[in-house]
């Protein structure tokens, strides 16, 4: 479909093309009146639309290569060129005017069909690419969202909280790791034992305090006098 385009927007660049290079050749008397034209007047009026003419002419071109602009710009082109075809049939049939022969009367009336032709099927077709592309759009998104592996990956890319314990019987606040792993925390050691001097020393203390208690309770001898 966007192939089929591409290919009405490269028809719509020549045809524009060749009305301008027309436009610019205005001075051109003998040419107009060969072919039974009714020469632009005054002629700068004839120049400035050669211009615009090749400068949408080298739009078209551009957006039949470029795939961002082959949609807006054909659709663009498509009403520009329905409308023009439309205005030529209703001057000419409507008002008679410009006054031409009938070969003159002929061509532009094929002329004007031609481009409400072509008009009509750029509109048509750049409104059905976007549509395409839209419903593409919409499906690749869900078939991501819907993605194991995206789900996944949402999931690994999550922080993850853990408490770290400081000592025994006290947490630390959360703390965002990544995939860390606690640490256990040591067993508190057991109180170790006292030195063999400190126990010698008791005992000892406690043999003394022994000793004075026996020497204080024990009978006194008789005073003589």
């Amino acid at each position: 479909m966007k192939a089929l385009l591409r290919v009405v927007l490269i028809v719509d660049a020549l045809m524009l093309l060749g009305f301008g290079v027309l436009f610019l050749l205005t001075p051109w008397a003998s040419l107009y009146d060969a072919l039974q034209l009714v020469q632009p007047q005054p002629a700068l009026v004839g120049l400035v639309l050669g211009v615009v003419l090749m400068g949408l002419s080298w739009l078209a071109v551009r957006a039949a290569f470029d795939g961002a602009m082959t949609v807006p710009v054909g659709r663009v082109a498509g009403h520009i060129n329905w409308i023009s075809g439309v205005l030529m049939l209703v001057w000419l049939i409507g008002f008679h005017n410009p006054q031409l022969t009938g070969f003159g009367q002929l061509t532009a009336g094929g002329i004007g069909a031609w481009l409400i032709l072509i008009g009509f099927g750029g509109v048509r077709l750049a409104g059905a690419v976007r549509r395409r592309d839209k419903a593409q759009a919409a499906g690749s998104k869900a078939a991501r969202r819907d993605s194991p592996l995206a789900s996944q990956s949402e999931l690994r890319a999550e922080p993850v909280t853990r408490s770290v314990p400081l000592f025994a019987g006290a947490t630390s606040p959360a703390t965002p790791t990544s995939g860390a792993v606690d640490t256990p925390m040591s067993p508190p050691q057991p109180e170790a034992p006292e030195p063999a001097a400190t126990q010698r020393t008791t005992s000892a203390d406690e043999a003394r305090l022994s000793a004075r208690d026996e020497t204080a309770n024990a009978p006194r001898p008789p005073l003589h006098g």
